[in-house]
C-alpha cells in the first residue's frame, strides 16, 4: 500500500549502499513485476476474505503480512534520500486518500445519526483509529492497517538505523513484543492498545523489507532459511489450532499466530524470488497488475464500501424478472462480482486523489 514499486534507469549507487550490497532492482531498470504481482494478489486475497470470510486464506497467503514487508522495503528504499522528506512523502500519499474517503464517509455517516466527537481527529493524523458509528463500522474497521502504516512510517528512520547495527539479531528480537504481550495475556482495550498490538504483530515483516532491500537475505544460504521458514510456520500453525477464537482458527483473531505464520511465509516469498518477465507477454494481466499497483490505497480504502453497496443493489436486481430468473441473486458469488465492478468505478471516480496525492497529473486510469 505504499504505492507503486517503481524503479527509474538505474541510478549510479552510492558507496555505503553498494558496501552492503544492496540490490539494484530488477535489470534493466523499470518496476519490480515480483513485487506488483505479491501487492495485487494480496489485494484480491483481502477482498476474497472479506466477501467469504474464510478463515483458510489467511494461511493460504497472509496478505497483511506480505504488504507491511513490500512497504518496508520500499521504505527503506526511500530512506536512501533525506529521512524528513520521505516521511512526509509518505504522509501525504497516505492521508489525502484517506481525507477523501473520510469525508465522503463522514457525511454518510452523518445522515445515518452519527454524532462526532473530539476525537474525529483521528480521521486527519489516524495515530489511532479513526472514530465511526456503526452504520458504517464495515467501511470503517479497515483502517486499521493504515493506521499501523502510519506508525511504521514515523518509526522507520530509527527503525532502519537499528537494522542496520546487527540485522539478523534485530530480526530474531523483533518477534519478542508480541511473545511478551502475548505471554501478559494481550494488551490494554483501546486505541493504544490496538497500536501497539498491530506493530508488534507485523514489526518482523516490516524488517523483513529491510533486510529484502539490504541484501541481507540475499546474503543468506538457502539451508538455514528453509529450515527457519518451517518452524516459524509450524508453531503459527500450532498456535492457531490450540487458541481458536470462538472455534475459529482465523489469523486475523490470534495476534501470536498472525506474526508466526507470516513471518515464515514471507521469508520465503522475500528470500526466493522468482522471475515474472513473462507477465509482459499477457498485456490484459499485466494491466491489471499495474492497475491494482497504482490504485492500491483506492481499492484497499472503498473495497468494503463496494461490499456494502452491493446488498442494495442486488436486493433491487429482485425486482427485476430476467434477473430474477436468469442470475444467482441469493448467492454470494454475485455480490462478489457487483462488488468488484464497483470498485472499478471507485478506481474511475476516485483513483486520481491518489495522483495528486503524488503529485502527479491526475488520470482516470493510471
Amino acid at each position: 500500500m505504499a504505492g507503486a514499486h517503481r524503479r527509474g534507469a538505474p541510478p549510479a549507487v552510492p558507496r555505503a549502499e553498494a558496501a552492503r550490497g544492496l540490490p539494484r532492482g530488477p535489470a534493466g531498470g523499470g518496476r519490480d513485476r515480483y513485487f506488483d504481482v505479491l501487492r495485487a494478489f494480496a489485494l484480491v486475497r483481502v477482498i476474497t476474505y472479506h466477501t467469504f470470510e474464510w478463515p483458510w486464506l489467511g494461511l493460504v497467503f497472509p496478505s497483511m503480512g506480505v504488504m507491511f514487508a513490500l512497504a518496508g522495503s520500499l521504505m527503506a528504499r526511500s530512506l536512501e534520500r533525506p529521512a524528513r522528506q520521505v516521511v512526509r512523502g509518505r504522509l501525504r500519499r497516505l492521508l489525502i486518500p484517506l481525507w477523501a474517503f473520510g469525508l465522503v464517509l463522514g457525511v454518510a455517516m452523518l445522515l445515518h445519526g452519527w454524532v462526532p466527537g473530539a476525537d474525529v481527529l483521528y480521521w486527519v493524523l489516524p495515530v489511532g483509529d479513526p472514530p465511526g458509528d456503526a452504520w458504517g463500522e464495515q467501511a470503517w474497521a479497515v483502517l486499521w492497517y493504515l493506521r499501523t502504516y502510519l506508525w511504521f512510517v514515523l518509526l522507520s528512520p530509527a527503525l532502519l538505523r537499528i537494522f542496520r547495527l546487527a540485522p539478523l539479531p534485530v530480526l530474531a528480537l523483533s518477534l519478542v513484543p508480541v511473545l511478551v504481550l502475548t505471554a501478559l495475556g494481550g494488551v490494554p482495550d483501546g486505541r493504544l492498545g490496538s497500536a501497539v498490538s498491530d506493530v508488534s504483530v507485523f514489526l518482523f515483516c516490516w524488517l523483513l523489507g529491510f533486510a529484502h532491500r539490504d541484501g541481507v537475505l540475499d546474503r543468506l544460504r538457502p539451508g538455514p532459511v528453509v529450515l527457519a521458514a518451517p518452524v516459524l510456520l509450524a508453531a503459527g500453525g500450532w498456535w492457531a489450532l490450540h487458541h481458536r477464537v470462538d472455534g475459529s482458527y482465523d489469523l486475523d483473531d490470534i495476534p501470536l499466530a498472525q506474526a508466526l505464520w507470516s513471518a515464515g511465509f514471507v521469508l520465503l516469498l522475500l528470500r526466493f524470488r522468482p522471475g515474472f518477465e513473462r507477465l509482459g507477454r499477457h498485456p490484459v494481466a499485466e494491466r491489471v497488475v499495474k492497475v491494482l499497483n497504482a490504485r492500491a490505497v483506492t481499492v484497499y480504502l472503498w473495497h468494503e464500501v463496494a461490499l456494502m453497496v452491493s446488498v442494495p443493489l442486488i436486493d433491487l436486481m429482485w425486482n427485476v424478472p430476467a434477473f430474477e430468473t436468469y442470475l444467482p441473486l441469493d448467492s454470494i458469488w454475485l455480490q462478489f462480482g457487483v462488488a468488484w465492478v464497483l470498485i472499478a468505478a471507485a478506481v474511475v471516480l476516485l483513483g486520481w486523489v491518489e495522483d495528486v496525492a503524488a503529485r502527479r497529473a491526475p488520470r482516470l486510469l493510471p
